[in-house]
């Protein structure tokens, strides 16, 4: 008897703030040993699976909590979508506009075997650190499947579709 296992979906929030006529949004660099000395490609937007009977913005929202270890900011959510990642995973990400000092940061972490083989149990951040950085910077740091949320950002505040933009001009 074949076993059927769910599609594996996970949720995502990517907060921006506007630069001029530009902006930048925050990504997290993935932690553990597998990424330490990596950089491009070794970025993501904060997302995690979602859990039974949770929402993907639920899941989004829950997910950018543990990973940035603060609240999820105020803020309009401006859906970007869905995008089907290497492994598999189907990912869905919103966007919200806000400031937020990356310093402030305080990831959640996870254990594994490290060395592999050596029987020593680790901890490690999921995201050691984050950063903003403009679109450009951005599209070369976030592993590839993501790539496209910047760009759906970018066409959406283009078009005028974003939040407001709190009473300016």
């Amino acid at each position: 008897m074949a076993s059927h296992t769910a599609p594996r979906r996970s949720a995502g929030l990517l907060l921006f703030r506007r630069r001029g006529p530009s902006f930048e949004v925050l990504i997290g660099h993935m932690g553990g040993p597998f990424w330490a000395r990596r950089e491009s490609a070794a970025w993501s937007v904060p997302k995690g699976e979602y859990e039974p009977g949770e929402t993907a913005r639920a899941a989004a929202g829950r997910e950018f909590g543990e990973e940035f270890g603060r609240p999820v900011p105020d803020g309009a959510w401006v859906a970007l979508g869905e995008s089907r990642q290497s492994g598999g995973k189907t990912v869905t990400v919103w966007a919200v506009e806000a400031e937020l000092d990356p310093a402030d940061a305080v990831p959640g972490t996870f254990t594994m075997e490290w060395p592999r083989g050596s029987g020593v149990q680790r901890e490690f951040p999921e995201i050691d650190r984050f950063a903003w950085c403009a679109p450009e910077v951005a599209a070369e740091r976030l592993v590839k499947g993501q790539r496209v949320f910047v760009e759906r950002l970018r066409e959406r505040l283009a078009d005028g579709q974003g939040p407001d933009r709190h009473g300016e001009d």
